[in-house]
This record gives C-alpha cells, sequence and structure tokens, in this order.
C-alpha cells in the first residue's frame, strides 16, 4: 500500500483498530497463560504481530498475535528446553525457516484446501468461540481465555467449564454481558441505521465504556455486585518505562547447539505456517471486497515476525482467524487497522495498563460471541446443504472435527473427507462407454473411452467394466484423449488383450502404448 493512501480509510480502520485491540488484549494473556510463558510475552507478541507483520504483510485484513493452536506445543516446548530463553532462539529459528519457505514459494500450500473445509472451519471456529465465551459471561474465570481446544490445559473441556460455570454463577458478570450483548445487537441492526454517528463509533468500543462504567458502580456499592480480580483483564503494569523494558527476554544463543531446539523449531514452522496459510484463506474469503493475499510474502511477513518476537521475549505469531474476523466485521477496510492495533498494545503497555485493567472480561466476551455469530450464521448451514452431500459433508466433519478436538485436527478432519469425494469422483469418472454398436457380422462392439487422467484408483472399475462385457464382443479401448495413466491400468489392458482370446473378444486399442 502506498503511503500516501496509507490512511484513505483512517474513519473505518481506527474503530476497527480499537475493537481488535480490546478483543486482543485477553486473548494474548490468555495464551501466554496456557503456553506456560511470561504474560508480557502474550503482548510483546500481539505487538510484534501488529506493527511488525502488519507492515511486512500483504493481507489487508488479516490480523497477527500469539496463536492458541501453538500453545500446547509451546508448554511442551518450554518444559523440554529447560528455560524461556532456549525456547526464544527456537522461535527465531522457526522465522528464518518460514523465511526460507517464503522465499522457496512454498504458500502455494494454501490454495489445496477445499472451500467447503475453509468455511467449515470459519463456523467451527464462530461456534467454538460462542462457546468459550459462554463461562466469562458467567463469570467463571477458572477457563482460560484463549484455549480453543476441546481438550483444555486446566483439564476441562469445552462443556465442561460451561457446566462449572452454572455453578459459579456471578450476577455482576451476568448483568454486564446480558447488556453488553443488547448494546451490540442494537448497534448492529437499529442505531447504525438511523445515524451516521453510531456508524463512525463501533458498539464494542461503547461496551468496553459501559463494562468499565458499571465495575466503577460495583466498586462504589451503588450495586450490591462485585467482580474478582480474575473476572477482569489483568495486564502486568510496570512501575515507570525502565520497568516496562526490563520485561523483555533475550534468546539465549549459546543454546544453539542443543538438537531440541531445531526439533522445537521445526515444528513450530510447520504448524505456524499451516495456521498461517488457513487463516489467509479463511480472511480473504471474509473480506468484502474478495482481495487475494500474496501467501509467500505472507510467509515472509511471519517469519520476520518470528524473528523479532523471539529476539525480544514474545510468544511465536502466526495469522489469527478471531482477530482478523473481528477486524473485518467491525468495518476494517485497509492494513492500517492491522499496524494500528499493535500501536494501541505497545501503547497501552506502556501507559494505560491499569486503567485496561478495569475492563470486565465480561464485556470483552459479549464482543466476542457477536463476532462468534458472524461467523456462523444459520444461513450458512442452509446454504451449504443445499449444495449436495459433496459440499455439506466436508463442511460438517470440519465444524464437528473442530469442536470436539482442535483447529488443525478438526481441519485435517474435513480434508479427509473432501479427499474421499475427491477419489469418489475420480473413481466414477476414470471411463465412459460410447454407444453400443453391432456389425455387420452380428459381432456387438463396446466402446470404452478412458479419462484424461487414469490413476491406479480407477483400476478397479476399469476392470469392472472389462469384466462385464460379454463372450463374442468386440471391444474397443480408447485412450487417445488420456495424457497419463498409471502403469497399474497399463499392464491391466495389457492382461486383458491376452485374456480376451479365451472369450472370444476382438480387442483394439488406440492411442495405447504397450510397457516394453
Amino acid at each position: 500500500m502506498e503511503v500516501k493512501n496509507i490512511f484513505q480509510e483512517l474513519k473505518n480502520d481506527l474503530p476497527a483498530s480499537i475493537v481488535v485491540f480490546f478483543v486482543a488484549v485477553p486473548l494474548c494473556l490468555g495464551i501466554a497463560l496456557v503456553s506456560g510463558a511470561p504474560l508480557f510475552a502474550g503482548i510483546i507478541a500481539g505487538i510484534v504481530g501488529g506493527i511488525v507483520v502488519g507492515i511486512a504483510s500483504g493481507s489487508a485484513l488479516g490480523v497477527s498475535g500469539p496463536a492458541a493452536g501453538l500453545a500446547v506445543i509451546v508448554l511442551s516446548a518450554i518444559t523440554t528446553l529447560g528455560s524461556w530463553p532456549a525456547f526464544l532462539l527456537a522461535v527465531v529459528l522457526a522465522g528464518v525457516f518460514q523465511l526460507i519457505l517464503g522465499f522457496a514459494k512454498a504458500g502455494f500450500i494454501a490454495y489445496f484446501f477445499p472451500s467447503s473445509v475453509i468455511k467449515g472451519m470459519l463456523t467451527g471456529i464462530g461456534l467454538l468461540i460462542i462457546l468459550k465465551q459462554i463461562p466469562h459471561t458467567l463469570g467463571y474465570e477458572k477457563d482460560v481465555e484463549g484455549d480453543l481446544s476441546y481438550f483444555q490445559t486446566d483439564g476441562e473441556t469445552t462443556l465442561s467449564a460451561i457446566a462449572s460455570a452454572f455453578d459459579a454463577f456471578t450476577p455482576g458478570a451476568v448483568l454486564i454481558a446480558v447488556i453488553s450483548l443488547a448494546i451490540l445487537i442494537l448497534w448492529d441492526t437499529v442505531f447504525t441505521k438511523k445515524h451516521k454517528l453510531f456508524q463512525l463509533i463501533q458498539g464494542p468500543i461503547v461496551v468496553v465504556i459501559f463494562g468499565m462504567a458499571m465495575n466503577t458502580i460495583y466498586q462504589h456499592g451503588l450495586l450490591n455486585f462485585s467482580l474478582t480480580a480474575d473476572q477482569v483483564v489483568n495486564i502486568p503494569v510496570p512501575e515507570n518505562l525502565a520497568g516496562f523494558f526490563g520485561q523483555f527476554t533475550f534468546p539465549e544463543f549459546s543454546a544453539i547447539s542443543n538438537i531440541e531446539v531445531w526439533k522445537t523449531a521445526f515444528v513450530m514452522t510447520i504448524v505456524a505456517s499451516l495456521e498461517t496459510l488457513l487463516c489467509v484463506e479463511a480472511t480473504d474469503k471474509l473480506d468484502p471486497y474478495k482481495r487475494v493475499t500474496p501467501t509467500n510474502r505472507e510467509l515472509k511477513a511471519q517469519g520476520l515476525g518470528n524473528i523479532v518476537s523471539g529476539l525480544i521475549g514474545g510468544l511465536p505469531v502466526t495469522q489469527v482467524i478471531v482477530r482478523s474476523s473481528a477486524n473485518i466485521s467491525f468495518g476494517g477496510k485497509t492494513k492500517l487497522s492491522t499496524i494500528l492495533h499493535g500501536v494501541l498494545l505497545l501503547l497501552s503497555a506502556i501507559t494505560i495498563a491499569g486503567l485496561l485493567n478495569r475492563i470486565p472480561l465480561a464485556s470483552l466476551a459479549a464482543i466476542l460471541i457477536m463476532v462468534g455469530y458472524k461467523l456462523a450464521k444459520p444461513a450458512l448451514f442452509k446454504q451449504m446443504y443445499q449444495l449436495g452431500g459433496e459440499q455439506f459433508v466436508p463442511f460438517a466433519a470440519t465444524i464437528v472435527g473442530i469442536l470436539a478436538t482442535d483447529l488443525l485436527k478438526g481441519i485435517t478432519i474435513g480434508m479427509l473427507f473432501g479427499i474421499f469425494y475427491t477419489l469418489r469422483h475420480s473413481y466414477r469418472n476414470a471411463y465412459y462407454m460410447k454407444d453400443v454398436m453391432t456389425t455387420e457380422e452380428g459381432r456387438v462392439v463396446h466402446h470404452l473411452v478412458l479419462a484424461e487422467e487414469v490413476s491406479f484408483f480407477n483400476k478397479a472399475s476399469i476392470m469392472q467394466a472389462l469384466e462385464a462385457i460379454p463372450a463374442n464382443s468386440k471391444v474397443i479401448i480408447d485412450c487417445a484423449k488420456s495424457k497419463s495413466i498409471a502403469y497399474d491400468v497399463v499392464e491391466l489392458i495389457k492382461n486383458y488383450k491376452s485374456n480376451a482370446k479365451l472369450k472370444n473378444i476382438s480387442v483394439e486399442t488406440i492411442g495405447f502404448v504397450e510397457p516394453t
């Protein structure tokens, strides 16, 4: 994006960046907590994802930061490597590997994921966001923010956490969440249509201000409710600028000879790159302008981000769909909104961390529930169902897989169903039979035309077709249109030509090259 045009959508990008900032704060902290890393490491990753990756990326609306999908890997790696600085070195190396992948043009992998799976991923994440935020709306804060797996690191599952939340029902948090949701719904369906002022000021910003005001009312005893310390945002508060910079940690470069560091870096490279490419595909589908992100550039940008994040003590970063979809849902137009959300994270961590710590998590939960609903609208289920089983089954399988396991496993399940339908389609379209004719001698002619691409998977169906041809017939096996025929099928045709004589079947081939 040209510098002279960077601020052309500021009226849309600034409000969106504020919303993304409010969404990012608890997610950055929650993912750091789940990962067993210092809380500030999550904030660092959010800052780097916003500013560094935002500037380097070619994605108009994608937002990067610490990812829940890497949390288990990070937790395990810190234990295996024995120290946080040694792990940071692995993050730096992962960034270098991603840069190499970008220059090697490995971004093409993103185009192998079918549309039904990507839509299933978005819908599954939307439903997961809603389920994961229900405990926070009820005031249950033992359920760590940012853990998007069904089997959580705290020993709970998504459903058991909801059940536990009802036992820990907090009226003050519920009141804030319910009114916040009402504000967001009215803002989206009524207020924005009444006056342009409501389009300029985003509903989530009003919700955050309302939540802080309610928290203040509780603290002054004006209402007989209260919020505990774990029911509000909890950013580390530095005493001064020196204290802020004192939270940064640097890698242990002496661990470069540790093979476990290299193994960890390799695993993070693969997982972070896959998550990023999946989110790029998903974000581009949500983009109202249908812009296409250059995937190789995105890998380079993520690599640069991970190098910087690792060098200053941050978690690994990827492009993340929750923040990206929030950015799109609340009006972001260009990459400026992503960059500004990183700037806001940086400034707030230095100056107003104490003020942010007055924001109830119930307010932020209401915002995320709205984001989840926009990702998983009921109309999409109807639309996918009407497209038929080949689209709906992988879509539904991806959703169920994400809800029952985690993001990457859910996508893998959806991909397996997608591959099944692709193979079935290939199996059914290995050949077609032209009109059967009868020669002057009374011999029936069967004309079998093979497809352009014939794989070993088609061997069974072609064999069945040939075996079904009755005795005393003539068969023409037409390979003229075939660009590639698997050796297994070539061998099958060769053997059939030999064995057909036993049934008095005359075999003619067109464009068939026998193996020597």
